[in-house]
């Protein structure tokens, strides 16, 4: 027994699961290689952006009250326009989770009358009930902005005819949400993002589209924002925060669009003149450098996961052999006690609270009761090793992260070992 191996099984990995993984892997090598080069490309774009910047020492210093004349908060927003080739973008603290970013986003550019249209189908859980899809105070609905859907084909495709069919002249923005949230979905490519906005300005050339970059940031080389997109809305506890921002959220876009989102953020007037950093910087500017390699990494867990999977009977989406947009993967494991095993794994994988037992809630936001998976060391990073899912059919769990590539594997074959331990996988 070589010494990872009798390391792995100290943990509770037995030898089975890992001569399955180290099999797994050497399949890989290949795949991880092109990976990388994308993590490259993207790693010299942000250095890039931040040297024309000249970010400084200067702009770690921490501001508090009003954050008047913040030259660290100003330059860092200078940065993320640089890297997603926007006019302007908005990046705060004080947004507080990707699901307030889209809000924002929302809220600022709709008015009362005006329609937003999904032509990718339902929206993840949390923006149902700002939309208003579920009632909730406050929502757009409330406000008067109406809403209309286009369902994707059974193929997963975007349903053209009927999206022309649904823009009319109430409608107004158009979102696009890239990753498939818990849908067992394909995520989209940026080139079809890019298809679609073509499509939808085409019919109405004064649309805005909104798209929903949650998981899916330098994956690519190229970004939403590179095809057209007005904005792109995400959050930095996910991957541009590099598992270093401790909270915040992002908009990037055109220079009108953006200026709407700081009105509603702050208040009509303000902007972005005020928002302090609250000594934030140094994690801001440090995580969105890491942002690459680390996304590089939890995209190469996904890809194991996948192959790991697959060949044991369980659906993928994507599958082992497809290309990737995002950095989730979704394993329809068939079970409620599927999904309870597979957490267990990822939590007792976890560097932080390994000794939870992840179990089902009920969840704000959300439905059905939600099971949750994250020693993480921010709350509720999902850039970090984390494995979470609706227990619904088709009891399908949604892995992610890793801040790390290896700690990603560990994660995996922890999963497999908690099936395996529960009698739900034969090896």
């Amino acid at each position: 027994m070589d010494e990872l191996m009798e390391l792995y099984v100290g943990m509770g990995i037995s030898p089975a699961v890992y001569e399955y993984g180290e099999k797994t892997l050497k399949k890989l090598e290949e795949r991880f290689a092109r990976v990388d080069k994308i993590a490259e490309y993207n790693q010299a774009k942000v250095i890039s952006a931040m040297q024309k910047n000249h970010v400084s020492a200067a702009c770690f210093a921490g501001t508090t009250g009003y954050g008047y004349d913040d030259l660290g908060r100003d330059n860092l927003e200078r940065v993320y326009a640089d890297v997603f080739h926007t006019e302007a973008a908005l990046v705060r603290p004080q947004i507080t989770c990707g699901t307030h970013a889209l809000t924002v986003a929302l809220s600022a550019n709709l008015l009362p009358g005006d329609e937003l249209l999904s032509p990718v189908g339902l929206p993840y859980d949390t923006l149902q009930e700002v939309i208003g899809i579920r009632p909730s105070p406050c929502s757009l609905a409330e406000y008067g902005v109406s809403y209309r859907q286009v369902d994707l084909l059974s193929d997963g495709t975007f349903d053209y005819e009927g999206i022309r069919a649904a823009i009319n002249e109430k409608t107004k923005l158009v979102t696009i949400q890239r990753s498939k949230g818990y849908a067992t979905r394909p995520t989209f490519s940026v080139k079809q993002i890019g298809e679609l906005i073509a499509f939808c300005k085409s019919i109405k050339p004064d649309l805005k589209v909104m798209v929903d970059n949650c998981y899916g940031e330098f994956v690519e080389t190229i970004e939403p924002s590179d095809v057209g997109a007005d904005m792109i809305v995400g959050s930095l506890i996910k991957n541009p925060g590099g598992g270093l921002a401790p909270i915040g959220g992002y908009i990037c876009g055109t220079q009108e669009c953006v200026d709407r989102c700081a009105y509603r953020l702050t208040a009509p007037g303000l902007g972005q003149e005020v928002g302090a950093n609250l000594g934030l910087m140094t994690a801001l500017y440090q995580g969105f450098f890491l942002a690459p390699t680390v996304t590089a990494g939890a995209e190469k867990g996904a890809i194991f996961a996948a192959n790991l999977y697959e060949p044991l009977g369980f659906r993928c989406v994507p599958s082992a052999s497809e290309e990737r947009h995002d950095i989730i993967q979704a394993v329809e494991l068939g079970s409620e006690a599927g999904m309870i095993a597979f957490c267990k794994g990822i939590q007792a994988a976890a560097p932080v609270d390994s000794f939870a037992d992840p179990m089902p809630w009920d969840m704000p936001g959300y439905n059905d009761k939600v099971i949750m998976a994250a020693g993480a060391f921010i709350q509720g990073s999902s850039i970090e090793l984390s494995a979470d899912g609706p227990i619904r059919e088709p009891y399908a769990v949604y892995f992610q992260g890793g801040l790390t590539w290896l700690h990603a594997k560990l994660g995996i074959l922890m999963s497999l070992q908690k099936l395996v331990d529960a009698g739900l996988v034969q090896l």
